[in-house]
């Protein structure tokens, strides 16, 4: 039997939260609108279809579209997946060339709603998101208000820890203890599920240097020799050591800190020793042959709104851009 992976508490940027709250007690206290860097052209040969699902996984309505349509399901495009338990509305792409668009109607349930559909030149592929609104409705809101507020205000201006969300991780840790069964050898998994444990696994090396790096305040400041990322983009140099102009940008936020997504490559003086505490995981991964990428460190949301319905509700409405999580923002005001 596999042993269970405890995942630890990973520190926070303004101290611990002192409120409690639930979130996602009704499908509709999370909404999640997907943003798409483009709008679908009119023509060619994928339809687009714009969706609006209650307590639906991502998976399920793609299935659904495939069926409808006729054809593979791997004919079905979409951006990201969607959170099951939640009011979600995202855009799947079907390729139809030269065909009519079916009834799309047909799939439509109290849970599926048809919002609008399209044509385009190119299938959605993976990735292909600017980001997501989020809208969120915390209930039984239990604790200091004003304190929350500041943490608030914290966070609208100086952001808060990227971390990965514990969903990724699995219950109770299992995608870890997966990946390590993995890497001993112990434990076999088919070639296209293996993804699911190496992200896990590489998610929580980061959480592990992000944390690290709170517990000594350089999460959202520059060390000599760190690797500093563009606002809204992937890419990102190497300094040697902080210069003025580079203070002011980050201060400005249109740099920030980024910390390893671990593989085959150098790390960061900061965090060999975060990762040497963790040596069959990192083994592991560059055994499967993963290659270094980087992921900053801190995110600040868009349009940060907030408002204490009354004494025990908890509105909130903000942007992230894709590959952040709502729940590493809420981490920091309540413990839910």
């Amino acid at each position: 039997m596999l042993q269970p992976f405890t995942l630890p508490c990973w520190a926070y940027a303004y101290g611990a939260p002192n409120a409690t709250g639930e979130i996602k007690r009704q499908v509709e206290d999370f909404r999640v609108d997907e943003q798409l860097p483009f709008k679908p052209d009119g023509y060619g040969e994928h339809a687009f279809v714009h969706i609006e699902k209650r307590g639906e996984n991502t998976e399920y309505v793609a299935r659904a579209l495939a069926r409808i349509s006729g054809v593979r399901q791997r004919d079905i495009g979409f951006a990201g997946l969607k959170d099951r338990h939640a009011l979600t509305t995202q855009w799947f792409s079907v390729w139809l060339p030269g065909k009519e668009d079916p009834d799309w109607t047909e799939i439509e349930t109290d849970a599926i709603k048809i919002l609008q559909t399209s044509r385009h030149s190119r299938k959605l592929k993976r990735g292909a998101l600017v980001g997501n609104e989020f809208q969120i409705l915390v209930r039984n809101f239990s604790g200091d208000q004003a304190h929350c507020e500041q943490q608030l205000e914290n966070i609208k201006t100086e952001g808060f820890p990227n971390y990965f969300g514990r969903q990724r991780f699995g219950r109770q840790g299992n995608n870890i203890t997966t990946a390590l069964a993995l890497f001993e050898g112990t434990q076999k998994i088919k070639r296209q599920q293996r993804g699911i444990y190496l992200s896990a696994t590489r998610s929580f090396l980061f959480n592990e240097v992000l944390s690290h790096r709170i517990e000594t305040h350089c999460w959202n400041q520059a060390l000599d020799g760190d690797i500093l990322m563009f606002s809204g983009s992937n890419s990102y140099f190497k300094i040697t050591s902080l210069d003025e102009t580079t203070r002011q940008r980050l201060e400005n936020k249109e740099l920030h800190p980024t910390g390893c997504l671990y593989g085959k490559g150098d790390l960061l003086t900061i965090e060999t020793p975060i990762i040497s505490k963790q040596a069959k995981l990192a083994l592991g991964l560059v055994t499967f042959g993963l290659e270094a990428d980087r992921r900053v460190l801190r995110i600040v949301p868009q349009n940060l709104q907030w408002q204490f319905v009354d004494s025990q509700q908890l509105q909130l409405r903000f942007f992230l851009n894709v590959g952040s999580y709502a729940t590493a923002l809420l981490r920091e005001i309540i413990d839910f």
